[in-house]
């Protein structure tokens, strides 16, 4: 296959974000240090949010300071509102990430504030991160359904999709938060979503919590997106929603990609040996599966 597919590491952040065993600085430094020298380049290294909600993302400005000058690494940030921007401009970040609910009910629990309220703060993100010159994406959450109102119609996504449009960012995702979606609802909403933002280049996030992740990125690859986020061992998952478990595991996705020609750049047995480590982290073994069946052709046969 000709055409690049990039691969967003969220293991630092999204996968360490819902962990009860808070995870060290240096040691948060190290896993993304190894997931560069696995062939990772994007990686989304902290959370800019309110420490006393999310403890795990506390030292958020140490660890992308700790971080600085690495060749190659696109430090993302997430952030939620103009205060956790501004403290992701100042801590230096490459790429500033912005969520925006889908839903009313998850929008209040999740971010304190309604879905015009997010919508609100995101254009003002937008606009002051493009005037420092710092790449900005959009991320919908929620985009297949909510943990507290169910379906979540596709009209409302491609109405929302819009509006976030309007302020020209870099990426748009569509985030499957709760992993209920199915390779028919990703084609539907990744079609709205390209209808609603042209010439916008699309991202998907899956979490497997019913395990359907691999085949809904199958079918974002199908739809026309070039961009994936994972996390090193499916690590993972939403602390405002109930029962999300964790995104589609890196090795997996990686692994599903080579054999499809794609992402020959990534270190496979590297991915294998960083969730192996992971483990020692969290504190319990994680859910990807790549690192328990091992790789194919096994290395033996190969040589």
């Amino acid at each position: 296959m000709s055409e690049p597919i990039e691969i967003v590491e969220v293991a630092p952040r999204d996968g360490l974000q819902n962990e009860r065993a808070l995870v060290s600085t240096a040691d948060k430094i190290a896993l993304v240090d190894r997931a560069l020298a696995a062939g990772l380049r994007r990686i989304e290294v902290a959370s800019f949010v309110n420490p006393t909600r999310v403890p795990q993302m506390a030292d958020a400005e140490a660890v992308v300071a700790g971080l600085a000058g690495r060749s190659g690494l696109r430090r993302i940030g997430l952030v939620l509102n103009r205060r956790g921007l501004d403290r992701a401009l100042r801590a230096g970040v490459d790429e500033v990430n912005v969520v925006v609910v889908a839903s009313e009910t998850f929008s209040q629990r999740n971010q304190g504030a309604s879905v015009a309220q997010s919508l609100a703060a995101w254009a003002d993100i937008a606009a002051i991160a493009q005037a420092e010159h710092v790449a900005v994406s959009a991320v919908v959450a929620a985009a297949f359904g909510c943990p507290f109102e169910g379906e979540v119609p596709v009209a409302q996504i491609g109405a929302l999709v819009k509006e976030i449009a309007a302020q020209a960012p870099d990426e748009i995702a569509l985030a499957d938060t709760i992993g209920v979606a199915s390779p028919g609802d990703v084609s539907t909403r990744f079609a709205a979503a390209a209808a609603a933002a042209p010439g916008i280049r699309l991202r998907a996030h899956f979490h497997n919590t019913r395990n359907t992740g691999i085949a809904n990125a199958y079918a974002a690859l199908q739809s026309g997106v070039r961009v994936l986020d994972a996390s090193i061992g499916g690590i993972g998952g939403c602390p405002f929603a109930p029962a999300a478990t964790g995104n589609i595991a890196t090795e997996d996705l990686c692994y599903m990609l080579q054999r499809m020609g794609y992402v020959p750049q990534i270190d496979l047995p590297a991915l294998i040996g960083i969730a192996d480590w992971v483990q020692g982290l969290v504190g319990h073994t994680v859910p990807a599966m790549l690192g328990r069946a091992g790789l194919f052709p096994p290395p033996a046969a190969v040589a």
